[in-house]
Order: C-alpha cells, then sequence, then structure tokens
C-alpha cells in the first residue's frame, strides 16, 4: 500500500496517520496519509487507537460504496484503545480508561487510523484479560451474533441453532453466544475446519462442501445465516414449524419472504447497530470465559490493503485484526 503526503494543513499540530481511499477499487486504492486527528464533539470520545478489526464489510464498502457512496473516507468500525479525551456531557469515560467498541454503523467508519472520534455509548470498558488486539476484533462480529440470536430470535435453553459459516468472524462468535445461552449448536465449515468449530463448543459440525445441510440438519429453531444467496432459501428448509431465520445479508429479501411465509416458518434480515448494552453483555461473556476471538492474522495499519486481500479470499478463520500501536 502507497503512502501519501499530509493532506492537512503544514501549520496543523495535531495530526495522525489514517488509511484512506479516494476511489473505489482492489485493496491497492487503499493508501496511508497524514490528516488532521479530530476533535470529540458533544457526547463523543477521542480514542487512542490500539487495534481495528477488519471485517467484510470494509472490502465490500472498498470496492462497491454500499452505504458510504462514493469515496474520499476512512473504512473500520471495530475499535480498541485508550480515551485520550473527552467531549462536552461525558460521564463515563475519563482520559487513560481502556475501552473497546464499534463506531455506529454503517456511517460511522473511520477506526483503521490512529484516533477516532465516536459516540461515549457506543463503547465499554475493555476486560482487563482481553488484549487489545483480541478486543479490536471483537464488537462487530460479536454485536452482529449478540443481536442476532438474543434480540431479533431470542435463542432460549434447548432450542436448536444451526450457524452457518461457523468458522468465520461472524459464526464463530455466534456458535459460543448460542452456546451460552443453553442451545444445542449446529455449525456448517469445511472439513478443516470441524476441529475448531467443536472446539468452540458446537455439538454438531456439518461439512457444506460434502454434504446437503438440508438433509443432514433438520427441527431448527433459528438459523444464523451470514452467507445470503441460494443458501439462505435453502436455510428455510431445515426450521421447525414456527422456527425463525436471521439474515445478517439484507437485500432483496422477497422471495425468502414468500417461502417462509409457505414452510410455515419465519425470516428477516438485519443490520448491526452500535449498542453500549450489547457490548457490555459481550464484555461480561468474555470474563465469564464463555467467549473468546480467534484471530488469524494480524497486519500493521500501513498494509491494511494486504488484508483485505487475505479477508478477500473467503478462507479466514475467525477475524484480521490491524494493529496500530503497540
Amino acid at each position: 500500500m502507497t503512502t501519501k503526503s499530509a493532506q492537512n494543513s503544514p501549520t496543523t499540530q495535531h495530526t495522525m496517520k489514517t488509511v484512506r481511499q479516494d476511489t473505489l477499487g482492489a485493496p491497492e486504492v487503499l493508501y496511508e496519509t497524514e490528516v488532521e486527528r479530530p476533535v470529540p464533539g458533544v457526547g463523543q470520545i477521542l480514542v487512542a487507537v490500539h487495534a481495528a478489526g477488519v471485517n467484510p464489510t470494509d472490502w465490500k464498502h472498498r470496492g462497491l460504496g454500499i452505504f458510504l457512496g462514493e469515496p474520499p473516507y476512512t473504512l473500520g468500525w471495530d475499535v480498541s484503545g485508550v480515551v485520550e479525551a473527552v467531549g462536552f456531557g461525558v460521564a463515563l469515560f475519563a482520559p487513560g480508561d481502556e475501552v473497546f467498541g464499534m463506531l455506529p454503523y454503517p456511517y460511522g467508519a473511520g477506526s483503521h487510523a490512529e484516533y477516532v472520534a465516536g459516540p461515549a455509548r457506543a463503547f465499554v470498558p475493555k476486560p482487563a484479560g482481553l488484549s487489545h488486539v483480541e478486543a479490536g476484533a471483537l464488537p462487530l462480529v460479536a454485536l452482529t451474533a449478540w443481536q442476532a440470536l438474543v434480540d431479533v430470535a431470542r435463542v432460549e435453553p434447548g432450542q436448536r441453532v444451526l450457524v452457518q459459516a461457523a468458522a468465520g468472524g461472524v459464526g464463530h462468535v455466534a456458535v459460543q453466544i448460542a452456546k451460552a445461552r443453553g442451545a444445542y449448536v449446529i455449525g456448517t465449515a469445511s472439513a478443516a475446519k470441524h476441529d475448531f468449530v467443536r472446539g468452540l463448543g458446537a455439538d454438531e459440525v456439518v461439512d457444506y462442501r460434502t454434504a446437503d445441510v438440508t438433509q443432514e440438519v433438520g427441527d431448527v429453531d433459528v438459523v444464523l445465516d451470514p452467507l445470503g444467496g441460494e443458501e439462505r432459501l435453502r436455510s428455510l428448509e431445515v426450521l421447525r414449524p414456527g422456527g425463525i431465520l436471521v439474515s445478517i445479508l439484507p437485500g432483496n429479501f422477497g422471495e425468502v419472504t414468500e417461502r417462509a411465509a409457505e414452510l410455515g416458518v419465519r425470516a428477516t434480515d438485519m443490520l448491526v447497530e452500535h449498542d453500549q448494552a450489547g457490548m457490555a453483555a459481550v464484555a461480561e461473556l468474555v470474563e465469564a470465559g464463555k467467549l473468546r476471538v480467534h484471530v488469524s492474522g494480524t497486519y500493521p495499519l500501513a498494509e491494511a490493503a494486504k488484508a483485505h486481500a487475505e479477508g478477500e479470499t473467503g478462507r479466514v478463520t475467525g477475524k484480521l485484526v490491524l494493529t496500530v500501536r503497540p
């Protein structure tokens, strides 16, 4: 990834490094530059970023714009770091506090930088036993899984939950959250990742490459779908009457809704939202030893393009993280 000269005035006192893009495209459109450091507004905190996760939504926005439209902009929603300053009205945090959280999705992007300002209530204290790298990997995937399984599906003890792509970023966290809720968890993954998924607590693992999931799995109460497309439609077949499919890939949902009605099941899509209560619940699971995040690779901020390229292979187990500070 290239480095460009500072875009701010030469007289600016407080600058920071950030990864930006001026056009949509391949990972090579990302570059490191210097910009003016943000100032926390009313109700905001300024966080010195130590680590920031990279998620599929990052490379999708890089290439397609999705919600953010045309660049220039800085991507990134996951944050783990230390409070540098607080804005007017903030009473929950003080400079020096270690925090982690997710910036408001989708329009609050900007964590792939040395500093980021965001709403105080998008953050919670970082568990002491969690490194910044681990904490930087968790927020978006953990909130997605929590909101899908707990807020939307309302998973209860004894229910059967199918987690598609159970070794992925959202999937590997969802398996653990579902188990923490007392569910019987079935995950799909390639054969090479079965031991990993079982190690997360899955009761069954199905090889989606060699088996027909609709034939192997049935009488399911909840399906978590991070795949979309034809697999989302097929997943409806495994639900018991009254069961629910929650898709984290919003889009053309008409056919899915119609088929769900025919089968006597429910289907809904959702977008993750920043959520302090959800983050607090995630932190509690971490502290109780019921949730861990798997980081398969780290990259310095200047190598964000390499992280995007690896992520786009679709073979990553768990999460990739940008390391900003030691």
